[in-house]
């Protein structure tokens, strides 16, 4: 019987979210994600690979097998209840829980997990928009969304979810308006790559890099 640690479960979750980001899943990718170094990276894919949690390709592109899927889509809900816990029991603040979240997910039993889910409810989003069913971009774009940097000036949008993993643009974000559920609309592209945006009477310029992080469909 495979034994399924901490680590294990770290590294099929970052597999299985890079891939719903889009990337193509390779070593490096891991490495950014986990922050590690590459010689980690390669002792856990020959242990994920050993257990039949991974396949590895000869061009390096990682996928899950049916049980890392299955691995990581549980520890994905136990993160998605305890970021739910974290702000609705609890009242910390959205852009606090994520860390949080990463810390307490793999301490919560199937018995706490089942308490919670009934304490809870259930609910198909995070409190920064992501669905508990990971979602390519091609996916979202097909649900409508677009990027922020994707808006046309004049048109409303609302904030459908923003990225989840980096704490210091969470709380610019916050402290500018921009969360799930936010009205927005762009006001102009500017010359210097910085996007103007309107959030209700409170106008900001937007970096690609902050726009690109935040999904939104027509208002």
């Amino acid at each position: 019987m495979t034994t399924i640690t901490i680590s294990k479960e770290d590294y099929l979750k970052a597999i299985a979210e890079a891939e719903a980001e889009g990337q193509t899943v390779i070593p490096a990718t891991l490495a950014h994600w986990l922050s590690v170094t590459r010689p980690a990276v390669t002792f856990a894919l020959k242990r994920l690979t050993k257990d039949g949690l991974v396949t590895v390709r000869n061009d390096g592109h990682i996928r899950l097998t049916a049980q890392g899927r299955e691995i990581a889509e549980r520890t994905i809900v136990r993160h998605h209840l305890i970021e739910r816990m974290l702000t609705e029991i609890f009242g910390m603040a959205w852009y606090e829980v994520h860390d949080e979240a990463e810390r307490l997910e793999h301490a919560v039993s199937p018995a706490f997990e089942k308490k919670l889910a009934q304490k809870l409810g259930h609910k198909d989003t995070c409190p920064h928009g992501n669905e508990l069913a990971l979602r390519s971009p091609a996916e979202r774009r097909k649900r409508g969304q677009l990027l922020l940097t994707e808006g046309q000036p004049g048109v409303k949008y609302t904030v459908v979810s923003v990225y989840e993993r980096d704490r210091k643009l969470l709380e610019f974000f916050d402290k500018e308006g921009i969360r799930p559920g936010a009205r927005v609309s762009v006001s102009s592209r500017n010359y210097d790559g910085t996007i103007s945006v309107s959030i209700g009477t409170h106008n900001i310029r937007l970096g690609m890099p902050a726009a690109e992080k935040a999904w939104v469909t027509k208002a």
